[in-house]
């Protein structure tokens, strides 16, 4: 790296952490170590599961000077899980986190976000308001996972934190990797460049067998059985609708240029429905109307052994579209003409795009992305669509936006209950649709 990049890198981010107002000088506070001189960017991770550890490889994977200083999470056990495999591939230099940096426990990201230059936040989403705040009010870095929230009331929170990150210039990416694969990037590029026309229809999917389950340990209180099956938990995980299919609905929002006004839709619990399945839905089916009329139908399930499909399609007055995480990207004409039929082979792994893109702006020191407030809106969205098929109502985004209730416990301690709790014979109650208020 040239010293000119360097010295930038080091007021970029000495401004934006300093933009907090009052910042503490520590040993490992970024202002004390650039003052040093020190090329080195110092991350912490939040959530130190598969997709926090990945990220993390990802980050390491960019090639720039990055140390892995600080591990946060609610279980000591995920940390050494995620410590170690780190430690082997990436030795001691990258990965120094001694037992004094790694933090366990509900309120653990405030110490190790202290620590860091750029944070990686990969809890369970119901948590991701919380961290999001307390990233921005440090004036760190950030990249985060999808969804950024479970409830309206989350929601509300992550879009007014979005633009104080904007605000103090702090880079934000999700982990919406769509926008960071190049079929998505090339071919919805050509669609807004109006090659199909305008989008009057379309059709988005996620339906596969399911996740996992962790079954219930002995001795385990109801909060830490909950965390530790969180994917079937509203108020941490809002539903595969919200934690899964997420991607599919963004790709329609992003097609659309904006959000739906009103969602319709249906949906239960008929293959997945045992005890250790929470209170989620296995199947929700949803059409999100749009502000010019455009309706997109959304649908995804958990069947096992029934057919996958995972993709978009669109329709627009000249033609149609085709998209899949497969690096499908295929736009014809109504006669079926392929207008643009993106390669698929030799495509960068947009997991690893949506690193080395943020870590290129911090080390150069620029300012170059916000997806916070989109993040939001199509997590939003998949909310909206959660409201509709609980409630079998037609919901308008500006009922659900604007919904009070808040999913998260009252006190957050693995002594302390959270709202939903087993019944006498071990189901969990879940919505009915037509009787249970949900938004």
């Amino acid at each position: 790296m040239n010293n000119k990049n360097s010295n930038r890198r080091r007021d970029f981010l000495k401004t934006s952490a300093l933009a907090t107002g009052g910042l503490i000088l520590q040993p490992w506070n970024i202002a004390g170590a650039y003052a040093a001189g020190t090329d080195e960017i110092k991350l912490a991770v939040i959530g130190c599961g598969g997709r926090g550890t990945g990220a993390v490889f990802q980050a390491f994977e960019t090639g720039h000077n990055i140390k892995l200083v600080a591990m946060a999470d609610a279980f000591r056990d995920r940390i050494d899980k995620s410590h170690q495999p780190m430690l082997d591939k990436y030795g001691a230099d990258k990965v120094d986190v001694p037992e004094e940096r790694k933090f366990v426990g509900f309120d653990a990201y405030k110490e190790a976000i202290k620590l860091a230059d750029v944070v990686i936040l990969a809890a369970p989403p119901g948590f991701r308001p919380d961290h999001f705040e307390e990233s921005v009010k440090q004036g760190k870095q950030i990249f985060m996972e999808k969804p950024v929230a479970t409830d309206a009331a989350g929601i509300r929170r992550v879009l007014a934190a979005a633009e104080e990150a904007k605000n103090k210039k702090l880079n934000v990416v999700v982990g919406l990797q769509r926008h960071y694969q190049d079929n998505y990037r090339e071919t919805i590029k050509r669609i807004h460049d109006g090659q199909i026309g305008d989008i009057v229809g379309g059709q988005v999917y996620w339906n596969d067998g399911g996740v996992w389950v962790n079954a219930r340990q002995p001795g385990q209180t109801e909060m830490e059985y909950q965390m530790r099956n969180w994917y079937y938990f509203n108020w941490l995980c809002g539903d595969h609708i919200v934690e899964q299919h997420v991607h599919n609905i963004d790709v329609a929002n992003w097609v659309k240029k904006g959000h739906p006004v009103k969602a319709y839709g249906t949906g239960g619990r008929q293959v997945r429905t045992g005890k250790e399945h929470g209170e989620i839905f296995d199947h929700h089916s949803v059409t999100f109307t749009y502000d010019d009329g455009t309706v997109i139908f959304s649908e995804c399930r958990h069947f096992p052994g029934a057919a996958n499909r995972v993709d978009e399609s669109f329709q627009g007055t000249n033609g149609s579209v085709f998209l899949s995480a497969g690096n499908h990207g295929i736009l014809k004409d109504r006669s079926g003409k392929e207008l643009y039929n993106h390669p698929r082979e030799n495509n960068p792994n947009p997991y690893q795009v949506e690193h080395d893109e943020l870590w290129a702006a911090v080390v150069n020191g620029e300012y170059k992305f916000a997806d916070a407030e989109n993040a939001a809106h199509s997590t939003m969205t998949s909310i909206l669509g959660r409201y509709a098929t609980y409630s079998g109502k037609v919901v308008t985004w500006d009922e659900a936006i604007n919904s009070e209730i808040n999913l998260m416990p009252e006190t957050l301690a693995w002594d302390a209950s959270p709202k939903i709790l087993p019944k006498e014979d071990g189901y969990y109650p879940h919505a009915i649709p037509g009787k249970s208020k949900v938004f």
